[in-house]
């Protein structure tokens, strides 16, 4: 796939590396563009939280140090040397991550601006292990930013049109599941498709979904020129992402 894993000291083929005697019982796959400021602080809570887990971050191309910081926290980084969007760089670090552990290890996705409200989310991993349900996601308690909820709005309507789930955090990349059942999940949709596609696939494949409120913190967008923009091209990947999935 041309993606790279770094393991604290520059980059080398993607190949497996020597699995640990005892394989981690929890990872987290933390996802970043250029995320250097926040990355550290996002790890390190992740860390506080879930002692022992596996920490990797899918670094869509970053220039500002992202995968340096991101190494310094003792997390292993996949990348590739261009932009390939959050589903692709996603998917390419969960294909990494699960050649290192059990098919009943729980798996947590999230995105590296949560800085250190990141702990909140081990509450979606024991959701996962207590048997609740088979894929869990965070609805952010406090809603931040944001434009008019256009997008929003649609990823809810083809969701629900798609699946017959009614999301209430339909969008969010907080979520937690077992290792075979992201297995189960892959390839992610391209872009920020990402969350759309996998609700859908998860409802129709039969897992069961919880959305859970948490205190989260995360880098906010703004209705601003570059806020419009981010989230026309959210609307975007979604409407592919939908159009894929059409009975």
């Amino acid at each position: 796939m041309g993606f790279h894993v770094s393991h604290g000291g520059g980059q080398y083929p993607a190949v497996p590396p020597e699995a640990p005697s005892t394989p981690p019982t929890r990872a987290a796959i933390a996802a970043a563009h250029d995320e250097a400021d926040r990355v550290g602080a996002t790890l390190a809570a992740l860390t506080a939280a879930m002692p022992g887990a596996k920490l990797v971050v899918a670094d869509d191309a970053s220039r500002d140090g992202t995968a340096e910081v991101a190494m310094r926290h003792g997390a292993e980084v996949v990348s590739r040397r261009r932009p390939h969007g959050k589903g692709a760089n996603v998917t390419a670090a969960a294909e990494a991550l699960l050649g290192q552990v059990d098919d009943d290890a729980v798996v947590l996705l999230c995105d590296a601006d949560l800085g250190s409200s990141a702990g909140a989310l081990v509450a979606l991993v024991e959701a996962v292990e207590r048997g609740e349900c088979d894929l869990a996601v965070a609805a952010f308690a406090r809603r931040e930013g944001g434009g008019f909820g256009v997008a929003l709005g649609y990823a809810q309507r083809r969701i629900a049109a798609l699946s017959g789930f009614r999301a209430a955090a339909p969008i969010s990349g907080q979520r937690a599941m077992r290792a075979s059942t992201l297995r189960g999940l892959l390839p992610f949709a391209d872009g920020f498709g990402m969350e759309l596609g996998m609700t859908v696939d998860a409802v129709r494949a039969g897992y069961r979904m919880k959305e859970i409120e948490l205190q989260l913190e995360h880098r906010a967008t703004y209705r601003t020129l570059g806020g419009f923009a981010h989230r026309g091209r959210q609307l975007w990947d979604f409407r592919r992402a939908a159009a894929s999935r059409r009975k």
